[in-house]
């Protein structure tokens, strides 16, 4: 079957996705890949991308795009969010990506990266109940209402991201949680009934986190239910700790160590804001939204 390819470039990580359709035309995964290069580090007051986090992120994609047209992707759709569209200088990195990696990165609109990521958890897990999907990502945070049957009702991109939050506050979690809370209060009230998905890396690494799966292993992960007491039981555990000790927790990546607890707060605020009592973790975010967009129409 024709094999294609989505790359997710975030403020934090860099996220590969081949995949080829089955017989009953749903994608499925060739290769994943996930790495954190932290592009956004030090966008948040500088407002421009560093010339390392550029260099480590080109350096990325340059690997990323060999390995997807060696295994035969056909076409290549990547896409840049938050760090690139608020930093001055992003036009920079996406000419360095074009020139080493042969790859034209869209920066979307957050109300695109929304859209998208709804999209992605709709496929998986709707149908049946309205979903609200919340999309935690390094520079911003997402939220999307949506009906049974996959129409958007609200969607709306806010500024607060576990690196951005990390960087602001220094790590003072009465800080952050004062600031999460006035920024969630915009939020309009949520569809009666609705399930709450969680998508992207911060969702995924909680729950790694919370039960100790090591190495990560997507199928003990996509679908998983985490409820509002255990998502508080982890958020405690990784406030607690130092940098070194969350280094070394199973499940944690160490080079997200440091904007975890950030990224904890943030979910347990916006589980809060809307009112759910559980939530159900994505493995699929905005790559496989992308990757369905993009080359729907292709055999």
């Amino acid at each position: 079957m024709p094999r294609y390819a989505a790359i997710d470039v975030g403020t934090n990580s860099v996220l590969l996705l081949v995949a080829e359709r089955d017989s009953s035309g749903r994608w499925q995964p060739v290769i994943e890949r996930a790495e954190i290069t932290r592009l956004g580090k030090g966008v948040d007051q500088s407002k421009r991308l560093a010339p390392e986090s550029i260099e480590t992120t080109v350096k990325c994609l340059e690997a990323y795009a060999q390995e997807a047209r060696a295994a035969g992707a056909q076409a290549i759709v990547a896409s840049a969010t938050s760090a690139a569209r608020d930093a001055s200088n992003g036009r920079e990195f996406l000419d360095a990506a074009r020139a080493r990696a042969g790859l034209d990165i869209e920066i979307i609109a957050g109300a695109e990266e929304a859209r998208l990521s709804y999209a992605s958890a709709h496929a998986d897990f709707g149908g049946e109940r309205p979903l609200i999907v919340l999309d935690i990502g390094g520079g911003s945070t997402e939220f999307i209402y949506g009906t049974a049957d996959g129409q958007v009702q609200y969607r709306h991109s806010f500024d607060v991201g576990s690196v951005r939050l990390t960087e602001r506050f220094k790590g003072v979690a009465n800080d952050v949680r004062k600031h999460l809370r006035q920024t969630f209060a915009q939020l309009p009230k949520p569809p009666p009934l609705a399930r709450l998905v969680g998508v992207a890396g911060t969702v995924t690494t909680l729950l790694a986190v919370s039960r100790a799966i090591e190495p990560y292993d997507a199928a003990k992960v996509h679908g998983a239910v985490m409820p509002r007491a255990e998502v508080h039981s982890v958020s405690q555990r990784l406030l607690m700790m130092d940098f070194e000790a969350r280094k070394k927790l199973p499940g944690l990546q160490p080079k997200r160590a440091d904007v975890i607890p950030a990224g904890a707060m943030i979910l347990e605020e916006a589980m809060d804001a809307v009112n759910a009592h559980e939530l159900v973790v994505s493995d699929r975010g905005l790559r496989w939204g992308l990757l369905a967009d993009r080359f729907k129409g292709t055999a």
